[in-house]
C-alpha cells in the first residue's frame, strides 16, 4: 500500500480530472495542468492520449491519438454515435462559433445562444423535404444531449429565457473537415428523399 502511495503525483488529480472530461481554467485542478502539462503530457502518452490545452480559452481536454491514416486508435476510449439530429446541431453550434471567431465583437469572448435563436437557426438549415415535425418534437432532448457532451453551457439568469453558452471546445471536436465533410453528406441526404 505505502509503495502506492508513494507513486501519487501533485498533479495525479489533475489526471484523472482530464480523463473524466474537459477541465476548465475555474476548475481546481486547472493550475496543475498549467504547472505539470510537461508531465501530465507523458503520463498520458503512454496510454495513447494527448492533452490539448487552450489556455487563452481556458480548457483542456483530452483526446486519443490516430496510429494510422485510417484514424485508428488503440482504443482507450469508444467512439460515440451521436445521432443524425444531434449532429446536425452540433454543425449548426459549430459554424455559429466560426462566425463569431471570424467576427468578433470587442469584449465579448464568449457566444452565447438562446433556445429561441437555436431553433430559429436550425429551422434555417433544414431543407424543406426534411421532417420538421418530429425533429422539433424531440428538440429538447437533442439539445440536453449536446449539454451532457458538454458542447453547450446552461447559462443561469434572470430571465425566463433559456440561453447557453457554446463552448469553444467544439472548433477542437468538430474541425472545418469534419463540418465540410457532413455538409455533403446532409446535402446527398437531403436530394435522396
Amino acid at each position: 500500500m505505502n509503495s502506492l502511495k508513494e507513486n501519487i503525483k501533485p498533479y495525479s488529480k489533475a489526471i484523472v480530472k482530464l480523463l473524466k472530461g474537459t477541465v476548465e481554467s475555474k476548475d481546481n485542478a486547472w493550475k496543475d495542468i498549467i504547472l505539470y502539462q510537461i508531465e501530465i503530457q507523458n503520463y498520458l502518452s503512454q496510454i495513447g492520449l494527448e492533452l490539448i490545452v487552450k489556455e487563452n480559452d481556458g480548457y483542456a481536454f483530452v483526446k486519443q491519438f490516430e496510429i494510422d491514416d485510417d484514424g485508428n486508435t488503440i482504443g482507450i476510449a469508444s467512439k460515440r454515435q451521436l445521432g443524425f439530429e444531434t449532429s446536425i446541431i452540433l454543425v449548426i453550434l459549430r459554424q455559429l462559433i466560426e462566425e463569431f471567431e471570424n467576427n468578433p465583437i470587442e469584449a465579448v469572448s464568449e457566444k452565447y445562444i438562446t433556445h429561441e435563436e437555436l431553433v430559429n437557426e436550425i429551422e434555417l438549415f433544414l431543407n424543406e423535404k426534411y421532417n420538421k415535425v418530429q425533429f422539433f418534437k424531440d428538440i429538447d432532448k437533442y439539445i440536453k444531449r449536446i449539454v451532457e457532451l458538454g458542447y453547450l453551457k446552461e447559462v443561469k439568469g434572470d430571465t425566463t429565457e433559456q440561453r447557453y453558452k457554446i463552448h469553444k471546445i467544439i472548433t477542437e471536436k468538430i474541425t472545418l473537415d469534419i463540418l465540410n465533410e457532413f455538409n455533403e453528406k446532409l446535402k446527398k441526404y437531403v436530394e435522396s428523399i
